[in-house]
């Protein structure tokens, strides 16, 4: 489609570096239109910022178009930057041209105003139109940048793991078999599964190059319908050497409070939409949470905490019992108001590669569990002694020759090392309410 040298100009920037009198190029979708005899005007959005900008329309377009430009229509537009007479926003685009790019028919599902999020579901390839999705989807990108912003600028490698592995990282979680033409092991000849976690991967690379992370995709197979599961989603796993459970705990607090802290700066307008329609007060919730340190106790306080708190819960409570819904959201909502590190968890809860305590029953992991989502993160201080290490794969029934890889990073040039897992999607429930 040939068009004059000026180019198109974002929403964003347009609203931010346009001077008025410019003329401008204007692309995007109709997101309301109003016609009259005094004048008539449509409002276009294009995703980059949750603002849109008013067209007004000339007498003769607006005659000529109106069947025309219904609620997601795609519109290019060129006109003048102009000062606006009205007190919604303080300038206005006067289009000199219309083009309708792609029209719609009567059947455009997305007309109404009001669409539940539960009817969105069966309309995904269009509900990134939405208000709240929109937002889902700018906030997402800004997260994922003040991520990779945050362990770049400390100087971490970032690691590909592999995606395709014959290791189920033991335990960490129902696993999805991969086949071709219903055949299990005639492509690799062996068993292969998608990950559910590149953290024995990641450990190869924090013994060469101290500071490390993951963050890609990761797949559970566990059938298990509630908000936060997911048969698909991304995961943030740091791991450093040289470093014990209190290191990875230092790390754990700065990534989630500055990532947090740059995420909401970065994206004001939505964080503001979140707060006012998705869960009023979360905002401020946040800001509060990440601007101070995060409680801290052991597995043995939480259930102390819990006994005494004269609450009835549906599940069970006292050592060795494992930390429901229930009880975490008890622990963050209602007696520390606020994110808390959970450490040294029975043996038992815990994936057989976390280092084993002085006393024999607890391992050197955490959790991080924050209000309303539950765990967030988990990380421990790996076992980097190989007769713990093979101890505790003998007494779980392990085939060690399936591991043997790992195994020799605990015989040559091991390092005491630790590492957690964040789960991405889990981070932007948290952040936005949603």
């Amino acid at each position: 489609m040939a068009h004059g040298t000026q180019r198109r100009i974002r929403i964003r920037e347009l609203i931010t570096n346009a001077s008025v009198g410019n003329s401008v190029v204007l692309t995007g979708w109709v997101k309301t239109a109003r016609f009259s005899k005094n004048i008539s005007f449509v409002h276009v959005m294009d995703g980059s910022t949750p603002s849109t900008i008013q067209v007004i329309l000339k007498a003769e377009d607006a005659v000529k178009l109106k069947p025309q430009l219904g609620t997601g229509t795609a519109v290019r537009i060129e006109g003048s930057w102009v000062a606006s007479p009205g007190g919604k926003q303080d300038i206005e685009v006067v289009a000199d041209s219309v083009e309708i790019v792609g029209g719609i028919t009567p059947e455009y599902p997305m007309q109404s105003k009001r669409i539940s999020l539960e009817h969105l579901r069966t309309l995904a390839h269009l509900r990134s139109r939405t208000n709240t999705h929109q937002a889902v989807i700018r906030v997402r990108n800004a997260l994922s940048w003040q991520i990779h912003k945050f362990f770049q600028d400390r100087g971490f490698q970032w690691i590909h793991t592999p995606i395709i592995t014959s290791s189920d990282a033991e335990g960490a979680g129902e696993l999805f078999q991969l086949s071709t033409d219903g055949s299990t092991d005639d492509f690799f000849g062996h068993d292969a599964f998608l990950t559910v976690s590149g953290q024995l991967q990641v450990e190869c690379f924090a013994q060469s190059h101290t500071d490390v992370y993951t963050f890609g995709p990761t797949f559970r197979a566990e059938n298990s319908n509630t908000p936060r599961h997911a048969a698909e989603f991304w995961m943030i796993e740091p791991e450093i050497a040289f470093a014990n459970l209190d290191d990875v705990i230092a790390l754990a607090t700065d990534f989630v409070q500055t990532v947090a802290n740059g995420t909401i700066e970065q994206c004001p307008e939505d964080f503001a939409f979140f707060d006012k329609f998705m869960l009023k007060g979360a905002l401020a919730e946040i800001k509060t949470a990440i601007n101070k340190d995060f409680a801290r106790i052991t597995y043995t306080e939480a259930q102390e905490i819990l006994a005494a708190s004269g609450v009835k819960f549906d599940f069970p409570i006292g050592w060795g019992e494992s930390l429901q819904a229930e009880h975490e959201k008890y622990l963050t909502e209602e007696h520390f108001k606020g994110p808390v590190f959970v450490t040294d968890y029975p043996t038992e809860q815990k994936a057989f590669y976390m280092r084993q305590n002085d006393d024999g029953k607890t391992m050197a992991a955490t959790d991080l569990l924050v209000p309303r989502v539950g765990e967030m993160l988990g990380g421990s201080q790996r076992e980097e002694r190989l007769g713990n290490l093979e101890s505790e794969m003998s007494r779980r029934d392990m085939d060690p020759s399936h591991l043997d890889w790992y195994l020799d990073l605990r015989r040559w040039g091991t390092t005491p090392h630790g590492g957690f897992g964040l789960g991405f999607e889990r981070m932007l429930m948290w952040l936005t309410g949603m």
